[in-house]
């Protein structure tokens, strides 16, 4: 993208721009560009120009044709009237947009200008970006620059333009009659994305910057001055307010107009390159504000000064602009300081009306909305204002100035000025409100990012970012940066982002960065720069990943261990939400689990924290924590609690000292409430009871933090007692920890709990955003169990801030709250007061109302509200209080269908009626008291519309529009409109005139956020209408939308068949009357959305609107032309000549389908003088691109040839009818052709081939020079063309023409571009492919150089193809070609080599196990297999070849190759089991019926004395080249493999004991210890190998790797300890194993090898995984420890004494409450710990129990169940009791017989487990 204009045929260096502004809402002048050509042939200049008016062009001062066509501004339909025409107006939308962005402006250049050369390549970047290469990008690190591009001469255009009242791009604010006060300004307005070119024809890019210059002609004053006015005196009045012009760029000078005195000409420059989109300017009557230089830091550490800051805003906002920007020079001050020089030489802030953003950056410029400004009597917007003003400059170092490389690092870009501005902002406001937002912002990551979030980063994403998934990436990607900074903090050099912010700020000021465009891999590689921790991991799982990790821990003293151990299970809710969904997988990408390090903090008992790393590397794991201190907690009566108390009392009075010396004091300590026994009686504090403080004594600590230091966006639920979190919230004074243990407190409300929030909220210590959450979690608090307790506290709280009542005894519940006058001075006790109110509207009685008296309270708050003594405003405090009375006044009881309540309930009392009518009156005074004395932005207004909405919602008050439809007029505050919208849109909106008012405010309303809000409103709240029942209709289909909780709604929604809720919504909109059928929206939708003024935004939800509402027309489709360029593939093949060969003892032909081979062939293996005919009735691949290896489900099948006579050289002609496949045509060979298409196959299925899979289109992509400059192009579907036509003699000529589309691609694409990236990292793919493929060729060479005694044979007369060499002996005459009825078969038996006979005697058959005795089905019922047996049949031919000085077989009888593939039954390597099944000896047949070639393969590195066994190969095979293992021949003789296995036994680790890797993973070492060993079971060993040579992907582990057979000869060069299934058979049937451990280490050592051996991804270990699985699965069930037969008998008998005992009668059945007369049995005992006789023999039934002691455990519990719930001394406690001592009697039998009976077996040198013993022998 940043190379774009190689596309376009030239860049541009500079732009002017000069405007004369006409404020009524027009502006002309010109722009000139001076553009610098990158090609000789440049003709054509394209440029992005929408609504101005071009009256004349000039190319280098000489006139110049052009066509300016604006596609969006000429929108037509074939029928406007007719609204089923809206999904072609979309489709023509989306056809306008994408044919501006190839330019409206088109200029020719005129035959005047010449282009020359200026000697000069372009701009020197493309060196340094080549420097630099991606972390991704393959090859070497510099490219020299490509010396096609010369720089040619500037070229200087000239565009004369106007324009008048533009819709987008520039925006007029001007007086109405509705707005007849506003001030006269305009501004560039980001309306649209497009913008930029609405105002200026420029090239309309992100990525093309150049430098600026502006000149703007303005009124020198906006109103002309009066007749009388000098006479008047009001000179001086109009000089006022001058029209300025603030614009991006540093202010050259500001001069008269030389013609005319009343205009004043702003001249700007824009020395550093900039992008058009990052240009802005204002013009109007501004005010401005100079902001002076910190005096404290005069100048920045570079020794610059500090640049000029001044900010402007309208007449009438003076007074508010300092308190607003008054900050904003320390911002800058912190910025220079921390992260280096300002980019730019100033910065400007413009406060402006009716801008429909909060905010929009450029270069040196911000323009804000002027309702950030606040007076110095403002409370509640300071931190919003500070927040957008300090990310506003902020944004000038990255984001305008650094700005992404590409849309998917947009993440990055706008992450990086978030987490600069929240650095500042802890500066600013101090690091507890810092914190404490950023765990905030963390809790509403974890909402939102459910697995419904795509991740931050896309790589392969090229579009911008979606608006709606704009927020949630700006709220995570600064805590991604947040926790990237703790862990590289904690990485080896302990630097963090404050070392790579300032490196990454210098490079982009110092030209360092190229284009000064970051990317994130060039991020990455920066922080493993600094601080030497790879990122890599880190950067999967937070940002290319999504979903962030749920984490539950538990933690327990291990006093024998002095440990604390923890155990950590982690959850990914995203990752569980796709699951199933394979679709949303690739897409949201969710990570499965996330690895890292957490650090946690255990306060122990002597107050002393001690923190610990803990390694996540699996979801669940277990740690053991050593624990330091021996103390037990501080106890209340100890003198260790008296010193700190007194030292606390002490700090309290002022004592320095004792500050200083209270180290890890209670906060609350030193308090008057709680050290007088009266108060504490008066605010009913409650104590910790004596089992409590039992309980907290025997404590070894304090507490436990986990993610002490923040280093985790992620969910933590950790259980530790109520005492615990207590102590965290007093002593522990980050408020991070304190807002955890305040959020865990309010889960475990109790007195005590209540008492220690009460007394949170009280202590001034405390940050105040934690006494706030204090205050709310008393709610819990509020309960009927607890007596209200936490209301009674919030009661108590409040009525500090009112007149207490006389009598010291008053009940708070009948007191009346007269509130003291309003004092918010101590801005603490002010939010803390908003909170307590917020928590009391909160309470609920178990009906779902809120008491009276609360509703009473909060009306009195209003009432007798008194502001007048307040320095502060008090109207967010008023709305505070509104909002709390709606939310009191509404029951949350919920109803019984799921919809809102129809009508009015009820259950309401005159009481609640009377309050409620109260209510309205207040807030009815309020909103009048805001019409005539206005609070701020008219909050008091939208507060009152709110509270009309809620109890409308609820039925408490009419619904009615004519409540709001007064307030959406223009005239009224933008913020009281759209709040008055909203209200509208949840009543009958769609009646006609509604819809019509709707409609007109779309369209033409003055104000382009309303217009906006309500379009986005009109399309989201028709579904909100029908789920709450608003709209009715006839359909029964609607019914099932009603009814969300009925339980047939599950069944309905399983029917397939059944439509969708979306659906039949939408079915039910467009047959209502009313909605569907309005005449309003058939009659003005379509010509609103066809109006070429319309907003763009606006004219997509009309569209949505019309899409919802009107069933679209069906459209013809249209009739597309496709011109291909014409490629060098010809479409017939060649005619095939007829090739003459040396006369050969024995000449065979292939016989094959044309699907293309998978693995190369050595080339001493071609077949020169052999065709290859197509199977009858099979046809010819004609097209390349079939990647399948057989055509139809056939497999390639040989065919046997005629036998040559004597040594006459014979000319092999194709049969009569038979066509030979093009492939070969040019005499390539059956190696290169299938090495090739192998090749060809893996190119295509790259994901960095899209771009070379086809030619090159000039017109589809962009690239009209293209033949110009590349005069033999080249791609992957032409080389696959010419493959399949057989235009190559041999693969050196298919790799030639691989290097030319690679050459072609770096000729023409710029050095560094993302093409030339792509063409870079496919070269280096290939290269690595073909040098694998040559490499086992070559090997293979090397293997038969010197076969035993070949017979010598003529030498063919071509000299690059070699001839196979034939059997010494005679040759055997075969027919020359197959009949049609039996397709002849060649049977490739691959095994250890036999001596053949001589003179075709049969030799001694070696036992083969058969793949299948059954027919083969025929070819078309089988299903095609892709990368199936081709390898295998090319490795048979290959090993065929070899046997040179060797006899041949005689052939056997033919059969279908199709059992090659058939999947065997698995030979049982021990020698007790049955011995394979023979082969049927061969018998010969009539030729008529064919014969069945059986070749024996010879191991040319393995010489065997007796014939070994072979197995076929099964059906899937997925062979690579790319791949060092490949699926083989199983063997199951141990002579075979007498070679390896001698090597292995000499092999020190693998003498006596079972190898292990040289890494052992994790399993490996977790796996056992030698004190746990367990006996070895064969037998169960002896099933998992059977089970996992079942399993098709173990084929490759099933026998050991042969390094020439599978094409891996470095294999044991790298592979120290090898290992397969067959090596360990053989040694189970050694007995070499002494212990299951031992085999298991085995297996995981075959899994660590070929992890090793090959590279991540491949199939080898796919393969590996899933077998891997299998084994594990498998494993677990061996390994499963249970009860013993004799003990698991023992205990049935005793369980039936038991029950047949009167002692047990109480426990036989489960309880029952509702039978039995105890409702409150499962209160007291949880459903999961209930036991009972029934319940525990079940268990006992199904092997639930491990040991005795299990057992016995249950039988406790269920006495224990008794005792707790009837007591000890009640009759079932003491029949409970009985029956204790009765089972334990019986227990202490078992246990005995049990003991003697493994002495018993000790003694006579049995097993332990006597079990399996006795089942043998009952089988035997």
């Amino acid at each position: 993208m940043q190379r774009e204009f190689m596309r376009r045929g030239y860049s541009i260096s500079h732009q002017k721009v000069v405007l004369e502004i006409d404020f009524s809402g027009g502006a002309w002048g010109y722009t000139e560009l001076t553009i610098v050509p990158v090609t000789k042939d440049l003709k054509t200049i394209h440029l992005h120009s929408r609504q101005c008016y071009i009256h004349s062009v000039t190319v280098a001062s000489y006139p110049a044709d052009f066509i300016h066509h604006d596609p969006l501004s000429s929108l037509s339909v074939s029928d406007p009237r007719d609204i089923h025409n809206h999904p072609e107006l979309k489709r023509k939308v989306y056809s306008a947009l994408a044919e501006g962005d190839e330019g409206e402006l088109s200029i020719a250049i005129p035959a005047q200008v010449r282009l020359s050369k200026s000697g000069s390549s372009i701009n020197g970047g493309i060196a340094s970006e080549v420097g630099t290469p991606e972390p991704q990008t393959p090859g070497p690190s510099t490219q020299p620059a490509n010396p096609a591009l010369s720089e040619y001469s500037p070229i200087t255009v000239k565009i004369v333009y106007s324009l008048r009242n533009p819709s987008d791009g520039l925006q007029f604010i001007v007086p109405s009659d509705a707005y007849p006060f506003r001030v006269p300004h305009a501004y560039t307005s980001p309306t649209s994305p497009d913008a930029a070119r609405c105002w200026v024809p420029c090239v309309d890019n992100l990525w093309e910057r150049c430098t600026w210059e502006f000149e703007f002609v303005v009124p020198k004053y906006l109103e002309e001055k009066a007749a009388d006015a000098e006479e008047d005196g009001q000179e001086g009045l109009q000089g006022e307010y001058p029209t300025a012009v603030i614009c991006s760029g540093d202010l050259v000078e500001q001069v008269a107009h030389p013609y005319n005195s009343n205009k004043t000409i702003f001249l700007f420059s824009q020395t550093v390159l900039t992008s058009v989109q990052h240009i802005a300017w204002a013009a109007g009557p501004f005010h401005v504000q100079a902001i002076t230089a910190d005096h404290n830091a005069q100048d920045d550490p570079s020794g610059v000064a500090q640049p000029l800051m001044h900010a402007f805003c309208l007449p009438g906002h003076e007074s508010h602009l300092f308190n607003s920007v008054s900050f904003i020079r320390s911002a800058m001050t912190f910025y220079t300081t921390e992260f280096g020089s300002y980019p730019f030489g100033s910065y400007k802030m413009v406060f402006v009306d009716d801008i429909p953003q909060p905010r929009f950056d450029s270069a040196t410029l911000s323009l804000i909305t002027v309702d950030l400004l606040h007076g110095d009597d403002a409370i509640d917007q300071v931190y919003e204002t500070r927040h957008a003003l300090s990310h506003a400059l902020a944004c000038q170092w990255v984001g305008i100035n650094i700005q992404q490389k590409t849309w998917s690092d947009t993440w990055l870009v706008n992450g990086l000025g978030l987490y600069i501005c929240g650095l500042f902002l802890r500066k600013l406001m101090g690091n507890n409100e810092y914190r404490f937002r950023l765990k905030k912002d963390c809790q509403r990551v974890l909402e939102y990012d459910n697995g419904s979030q795509p991740p931050i980063c896309q790589p392969y994403n090229f579009d911008p970012p979606d608006a709606s998934m704009l927020p949630f990436v700006n709220l995570k990607a600064p805590l991604v940066l947040h926790i990237l900074d703790r862990r590289l903090c904690k990485s080896g050099t302990s630097l963090g982002l404050s070392r790579v912010l300032p490196k990454l700020f210098l490079s982009a000021i110092s030209g360092e960065m190229t284009a000064n465009a970051l990317s994130t891999h060039s991020f990455l590689r920066m922080c493993r720069k600094v601080s030497g921790m790879d990122p890599r991991s880190f950067a999967d799982q937070w940002i290319y990943g999504s979903g962030c990790p749920s984490f539950g821990f538990s933690a327990s003293f291990n006093r024998k261990k002095m440990a604390v151990e923890i155990s950590m299970r982690q959850e990914a809710p995203a990752y569980a939400a796709c699951e199933g969904n394979e679709v949303m997988k690739t897409l949201m990408k969710p990570v499965p689990f996330f690895e890292g390090q957490m650090t946690i903090r255990i306060h122990e008992a002597d107050g002393t924290p001690y923190e610990h790393v803990l390694d996540i590397r699996s979801p669940f794991k277990r740690y053991e924590v050593p624990f330091n201190t021996k103390y037990k907690r501080v106890r209340r009566n100890t003198k260790r609690y008296l010193a700190r108390q007194a030292a606390a009392q002490a700090a309290a009075e002022g004592d320095a000292e004792a500050v200083e010396a209270m180290g890890l004091i209670d906060m609350g300590f030193g308090l008057e409430i709680w050290e007088k026994e009266n108060e504490r009686e008066n605010w009913r504090v409650v104590d910790w009871t004596e089992e409590d403080e039992a309980q907290m004594s025997g404590a070894t600590y304090e507490w436990i933090r986990i993610d002490a230091d923040f280093e985790w966006i992620a969910g933590i639920a950790f259980e530790q007692p109520d005492f615990m979190w207590v102590s965290q919230l007093q002593r522990d004074r980050d408020v991070v920890a304190q807002l955890e243990a305040v959020n865990a407190l309010a889960k475990q409300p109790t007195a005590v709990v209540s008492s220690t929030l009460t007394k949170t909220v009280l202590v001034s210590n405390y940050f105040f955003r934690i006494r706030a959450e204090a205050a709310t979690a008393l709610v819990s608090c509020a309960t009927s169990r607890l007596n209200f307790l936490g209301l009674w506290h919030l009661f108590k709280l409040f009525l500090r801030y009112c007149y207490e009542p006389e009598d010291s005894k008053q009940d708070l519940f009948q007191y009346t709250y007269v509130p003291k006058p309003n004092d918010f001075s101590d801005l603490a006790e002010y939010f803390v007061r908003k909170a307590t109110l917020n928590a009391l509207a909160r309470v609920r009685l178990d009906d779902g109302k809120t008491p009276a008296v609360i509703r009473k309270f909060l009306i009195d708050q209003l009432r007798y509200n008194d502001n007048t003594a307040n320095p502060y405003h008090d109207a967010f405090y008023i709305c505070n209080i509104i909002s709390a009375l709606a939310s009191a006044t509404v029951s949350i009881l919920p109803p019984e269908r799921g919809e809102l309540l129809q009508t009015e309930s009820k259950d309401y009392s005159d009481e609640d009626i009377r309050l409620m009518k109260d209510a309205v009156a207040e807030v009815d005074r309020y909103r009048s008291m805001d019409r005539l004395i206005p609070s701020p932005h008219n909050v008091v207004t939208v507060g009152a519309i709110e509270f009309y909405v809620m109890l409308a919602m609820a039925n408490l008050v009419s619904n009615d529009a004519r409540i709001f439809f007064p307030l959406t007029r223009e005239g009224n505050g933008t913020q009281v409109r759209i709040a008055a919208f909203d209200a509208l849109f949840l009543t009958k909106w769609y009646t006609p005139k509604v819809m019509a008012y709707i409609l007109s405010v779309m369209a033409h309303d003055s104000c382009r956020v309303v217009r906006r809000h309500v379009a986005k409103n009109a399309v989201q709240s028709l579904a909100l209408l029908v789920s709450m029942g608003e709209m009715k209709t006839s359909l029964k289909e609607s019914e099932s939308l009603l009814i969300e909780e009925d339980g047939a709604a599950t069944e309905k929604a399983k029917d397939p068949t059944k439509k969708s809720d979306v659906d039949v919504m939408m079915k039910v909109l467009r047959k209502d009357r009313e909605v569907g059928k309005n005449e309003v929206v058939r009659e003005y939708l379509m010509p609103l959305a066809l109006a070429p003024d319309a907003d763009h935004e606006v004219r997509w939800c009309l569209l949505k609107l019309a899409d919802l509402l009107v069933r679209g027309a069906e459209e013809a489709p249209p009739k597309v032309t496709i011109h291909l360029p014409p490629t060098p593939v010809s479409e017939q093949a060649p005619s095939l000549p007829i090739v003459k060969a040396p006369a050969l003892k024995s000449q065979r032909m292939i016989k094959a389908i044309g699907g293309p081979l998978k693995a190369p062939i050595p080339p001493h293996l071609t077949i020169p003088s052999t065709k290859l005919l197509l199977s009858p009735g099979t046809p010819a691949v004609e097209s390349p691109r079939v990647p399948n290896a057989a055509v139809n489900g056939r497999r390639p099948i040989f065919a046997k040839p005629a036998a040559p006579k004597g040594k006459k050289a014979v000319t092999v002609s194709p049969k009569k009818g038979g066509n030979a496949p093009k492939a070969q045509a040019a005499g390539m060979s059956v190696n290169d052709l299938r090495a090739c298409r192998n090749a060809l196959q893996k190119l295509r299925a790259d994901k960095h081939a899209p771009l070379f899979l086809q030619p090159v289109d000039p017109v589809r992509d962009g690239a009209p020079n293209y033949f110009d400059i590349i005069k033999h192009p080249m791609d992957l579907g032409t080389m696959g063309a010419k493959l399949e036509a057989g235009q190559y003699h041999d693969r050196f000529a298919f790799e030639a023409d691989f290097r030319l589309v690679i050459n072609n691609a770096k000729t023409y694409n710029i050095a560094g571009s993302w093409p030339y990236k792509e063409a870079v990292t496919m070269e280096s793919f290939f290269d690595k492919q073909w040098s694998r493929i040559n490499k086992t060729l070559e090997a293979a060479d090397k293997a038969h150089q010197e076969p035993p005694a070949p017979p010598k044979a003529h030498e063919p007369t071509a000299v690059p193809p070699l001839t196979l060499r034939p059997p010494a002996k005679a040759p055997v005459d075969l027919p020359a070609a197959p009949p049609a009825p039996s397709r002849p078969t060649i049977k490739l038996k691959v095994g250890g080599a036999s001596t053949p006979k001589v003179n075709g005697e049969p030799s001694t058959p070696a036992p083969v196990a058969k793949a299948n005795n059954r027919k083969p089905k025929p070819p078309a019922a089988q299903t095609p297999v892709e990368h199936d047996v081709d390898d295998d049949l090319l490795e048979e031919v290959i090993a065929i070849e070899r046997e040179t000085g060797s006899k041949r077989k005689h052939p056997d009888e033919e059969d279908e190759l199709i059992a090659l593939a058939t999947p065997e039954k698995k030979q049982r390597s021990s020698s007790t089991e049955e011995p394979l099944e023979k082969e049927k000896e061969e018998k010969p047949k009539p030729k008529n019926a064919g014969t069945k070639l059986t070749l024996s393969v010879k191991n040319a590195k393995k010489v065997a004395p007796s014939p070994a066994p072979a197995e076929a190969l099964p059906a899937k095979v997925n062979l690579k080249g790319k791949e060092k293992e490949k699926k083989k021949d199983k063997t199951s003789e141990k002579e075979q493999d007498a070679p390896r296995e001698k090597s292995k036994e000499t092999a020190p680790p693998r003498a006596s004991t079972p190898a292990t890797p040289t890494k052992p993973t994790k399993e490996t070492k977790a796996s056992s210890t030698p004190s746990q060993t367990t006996p070895l079971n064969e037998k169960k060993c002896r099933d998992i190998l059977k089970t996992l040579l079942r399993l098709p992907e173990a084929v490759i582990f099933a026998r050991p790797v042969d390094p020439v057979l599978d094409g891996c000869p470095t294999y044991y060069e790298e592979i120290a300890h090898p290992m397969d299934l067959q090596t360990m058979g053989n040694k189970l049937n050694e007995g070499k194993y002494t212990c299951m451990e031992d085999f298991q280490k085995d297996m995981e050592l075959i899994f660590h090898n070929c992890r090793k051996f090959n590279p991540p991804m491949t199939d080898p270990v796919n393969w590996a995984d899933t077998v891997e699985k299998t084994f594990k699965k498998e494993w677990a069930k061996a390994t499963e420890k249970k009860l013993s037969y004799q003990e698991k008998r023992s205990l049935q008998s005793l369980m039936g004494k038991l029950v047949a005992e009167d002692t047990s009668w109480v426990f036989r059945e489960p309880v029952d409450p509702v039978a039995l007369g105890i409702p409150t049995y499962f209160d007291v005992i949880p459903r999961h710990t209930a036991r009972d006789l029934r319940t525990i023999r079940q268990k006992l039934d199904n092997d639930k129990y491990d040991s005795i002691e299990a057992f016995e455990a249950d039988l406790d519990l269920m006495v224990r169940n008794s005792i707790v719930f009837n007591g000890a001394d009640s009759e079932v406690g003491k029949i409970a009791v009985l029956l204790k001592n009765r089972y334990r009697e019986l227990l202490a039998n078992v246990k005995q017989q049990q003991s003697k009976k493994r002495k018993d077996t000790d003694s006579k040198g049995g097993s332990a487990t006597p079990q399996p013993t006795s089942k043998r022998a009952r089988v035997h």
